[in-house]
């Protein structure tokens, strides 16, 4: 990642980062409501959020693991989930080709050094009938703009340079949805309102959503990814946390 992402750990523990989250695993349960059987990969800080398919509950995932930059805080599982937290570099990831059947990239892509190479590791990383799920703040919207939460840091993207970047990636679109349409200031009554602003959303300013999310899936008739092999080169460093 070229920077550290600001204050992830601190935004979520406050009132206006738990509605966050709340609201963006709302989406991400309409987008992928059971996944049974998976193995599922979450990039960048994703950990909070998988906890929608946690394994041996009803529509979990056969396996979650989170993937997190050495520099963001982890989030501990129960010990009897299985399930792995890995501490590892995001542009050379520490798995096998045709690993995962679902990738979920939160606070990842607007951070990367190498948006490219990050994507080409999660195409290697995918079966041939995986799936990719980005969730990336929306150039246009108001929480790009502001440095007091995570999605004011990094790199927006508008619709249509995340879906142009994915398809040079070798991903085809499948689907597209947006979240976060509530504005993001610390007041009571907005935050008690959360839920009214995503429901009107999508109607009255579509544009203006907080974040982008683009379900995508690996095009296995693109060319053979041009730099698998020289990620694949590259010595991996992996740190698991004692005690996940």
């Amino acid at each position: 990642m070229a920077q550290e992402v600001h204050g992830l750990g601190r935004f979520y523990a406050t009132p206006t980062g738990a509605v966050t989250a709340r609201l963006l695993r709302e989406r991400l349960r309409l987008l992928w409501p059971g996944l049974g059987g998976c193995c599922v990969l979450g990039l960048g800080y994703a950990s909070p959020f998988l906890r929608l398919w946690r394994p041996g509950e009803p529509g979990g995932a056969a396996r979650c693991i989170s993937l997190v930059p050495h520099h963001l805080p982890r989030w501990r599982w129960p010990r009897a989930a299985p399930s792995r937290t890995v501490v590892a570099e995001e542009e050379a990831l520490p798995f096998p080709d045709l690993l995962f059947d679902r990738i979920l990239l939160v606070h990842g892509l607007e951070h990367a050094e190498n948006a490219r190479r990050l994507l080409r590791e999660a195409w290697r990383v995918l079966k041939d009938d995986g799936r990719l799920l980005v969730v990336a703040p929306n150039r246009l919207g108001l929480w790009a703009h502001l440095e007091r939460t995570p999605f004011g840091h990094g790199h927006p993207y508008t619709l249509g340079q995340l879906e142009a970047l994915l398809r040079r990636q070798m991903f085809q679109v499948m689907r597209r949805e947006a979240a976060l349409f509530v504005p993001p200031f610390r007041s009571r009554l907005l935050l008690r309102s959360a839920g009214a602003w995503e429901r009107l959303g999508p109607r009255l300013f579509p544009r203006l959503a907080g974040v982008t999310l683009v379900e995508a899936r690996k095009d296995c008739f693109a060319a053979i990814p041009a730099m698998a092999g020289a990620a694949q080169a590259r010595g991996r460093r992996v740190l698991v946390p004692e005690g996940v």
